[in-house]
């Protein structure tokens, strides 16, 4: 986590930076407020420590000349979520984002040491839970939601709860604070949010910024899934400007994965978050911009008279308002869950009915009882995982048996699992409770018709997802009949393999019609579609 780097490696990174000076006592980087970059100490000693929730500073370590300050956020130019302090006059190499990247690539073994300790310095921060303060119950709907927003992207907060933290009511007081105002998220800049959305506390903590609207980029993706970031890396690494954007987190469905098994390399098996963020964190080092949460409302087509290729580019205008232009557009956008048909199901989303088993929600339901809907892989590695936390896991299906659906090494575990049930030929038909919290469902025999009532507090759903295209309408963009995007020889013998229906506008991943519903197949497709990008922007320019 702080390697300490010899005379001879810092000699050969000095062409990437620049010297700066401090006196003791300065301050270098502060939290909520951009750092300069990655900063090698040559003379002198530095202090790095993290505020709590009374605003008192807490040491983390202390660097050496030798020593390099920063972690991943001095990748991407965000946000320092630490303090930084001369304790004596310092002189250091101080290495911009941009050189950073340059740094991780050209010098390779050095570049691995300086990367690997990036990404240990921000795992001890998720430990350290610092970062934004989320003041608010455990239970409440949007604790819960700004919560997982924040762990799904690899951020690192505190939640703090009223009922059980005596600093949490000290904030209250101190704020003046009425607890119908709750939750209130504390940004480490010192900005107060009353319950805002993930793209407001986003904007707040420095996760996104601005886009240039007249920036056209090669390669704009929607969707930050497995096929989306593979795009990401390989086309970046290859030199393309790159683009992504998502409108929740990084790793999509993937990323909800507590445990896969079957993907090559891994014979112990990672999880999707931990996978996710690998992929992630390299799209980083080779530039890709990363912009989460940023949803896309539209893609906008400027065609020639064939309406076949895009002359100016594409625009994609997003829904907080603003625009981005890209030469090709790489559709990644994935699925949305589906939900279940019963009439009150949106009374209690996000506070006890989820579509994501990670520890925030197997700590909500420690110890309890928790039916789960779904029989496919997904649903097999949620029950798994949330079996090692809870009392029982009631999984309902509506099959015969999980084996037309789900795949053997996964359906002989749940099998060995005593406190795994599962409910065959069953279907949820009713939710009772109040307040957002789930007191009981009701679920019918399919072949009987006979109803039972089951006491749970939380229904986790995994019963598939329908593709993510609306936000092609205005482009015309063909689908099959599902809403599935059709490519390649899906539209016309020898059309360009991955492309759409437009000129330089591909599918790929679970979104694009045919594809095989794997996280190795959507990392494949991510790979592929950069030599068709490629083969794209080499062809010669017509016009009509």
């Amino acid at each position: 986590m702080f390697p300490l780097l010899l005379p001879e490696e810092i000699d050969r990174i000095r062409r990437f930076g620049d010297i700066a000076h401090a006196k003791a006592g300065a301050m270098l980087a502060q939290a909520g407020e951009v750092s300069p970059g990655l900063m090698v100490v040559l003379e002198g000693r530095a202090r790095v420590s993290r505020r709590d929730a009374h605003d008192e500073s807490h040491v983390i370590v202390e660097h050496e000349p030798g020593h390099f300050i920063g972690e991943l956020a001095q990748l991407s130019n965000r946000p320092s979520l630490v303090d930084v302090q001369a304790i004596t006059d310092v002189e250091v190499l101080r290495i911009k984002p941009d050189r950073l990247r340059a740094v991780l690539i050209a010098e390779a073994e050095l570049g691995e040491r300086i990367m690997r300790a990036l990404i240990l310095r921000r795992v001890g921060l998720l430990e350290l839970g610092a970062g934004p303060i989320i003041l608010g119950r455990a239970n409440d709907g949007d604790v819960i939601r700004l919560s997982g927003f924040l762990a799904r992207n690899g951020h690192p907060f505190k939640q703090l709860d009223p009922d059980t933290v005596d600093c949490a009511k000290v904030l209250i007081e101190r704020f003046s604070l009425d607890e119908a105002e709750l939750p209130i998220v504390l940004c480490p800049g010192g900005q107060i949010l009353r319950h805002p959305s993930n793209a407001e506390l986003a904007r707040c903590i420095g996760m996104v910024g601005d886009l240039d609207p007249t920036h056209i980029y090669d390669v704009a993706v929607v969707g930050a899934g497995p096929a989306g970031l593979a795009t990401a890396v390989y086309a970046a690494s290859e030199g393309l400007s790159v683009l992504v954007l998502d409108t929740r987190a990084f790793g999509g469905q993937a990323g909800a994965s507590a445990r896969i098994e079957n993907y090559l390399g891994f014979p112990t098996g990672v999880s999707g978050m931990a996978l996710m963020a690998r992929a992630y964190n390299q799209a980083q080092k080779f530039g890709a911009n990363l912009a989460i949460p940023d949803e896309v409302a539209s893609l906008e087509c400027t065609a020639d008279a064939t309406g076949d290729s895009a002359l100016d580019g594409y625009h994609l205008k997003l829904v907080s308002g603003e625009t981005t232009q890209a030469k090709t557009v790489v559709i990644a956008s994935g699925a949305r869950y589906r939900r279940l048909d019963v009439s009150n199901l949106d009374a209690f989303e996000g506070s006890s009915v989820h579509y994501w088993a990670s520890p925030l929600e197997a700590k909500l339901c420690a110890g309890q009882e928790v039916a789960l809907v779904g029989a496919g892989n997904s649903a097999g590695q949620a029950a798994v995982y949330l079996a090692a936390h809870v009392k029982k896991v009631w999984l309902v299906i509506r099959g015969k048996s999980l084996d037309a659906s789900m795949s053997r090494y996964l359906i002989e575990r749940i099998e060995s699992l005593p406190n795994i049930e599962v409910v065959t030929r069953n279907e949820i038909v009713e939710l009772e409770g109040e307040d957002g919290q789930l007191r009981a469902i009701r679920h019918r025999d399919l072949d009987t018709g006979e109803e039972d009532r089951c006491e749970i507090s939380h229904l986790f759903l995994f019963i598939g997802a329908a593709p993510n295209t609306a936000w092609l309408t205005e482009c015309r963009v063909e689908l099959d009949n599902h809403g599935f995007v059709r490519t390649g020889q899906d539209l016309a013998p020898g059309h360009p393999s991955l492309q759409t229906s437009r000129h330089g506008v591909f599918a790929i991943g679970d979104v694009r019609a045919g594809s095989v519903k794997r996280v190795a197949a959507a990392v494949g497709e991510g790979a592929q579609v950069v030599a068709a990008i490629h083969a794209y922007l080499a062809e010669p320019v017509t016009t009509a």
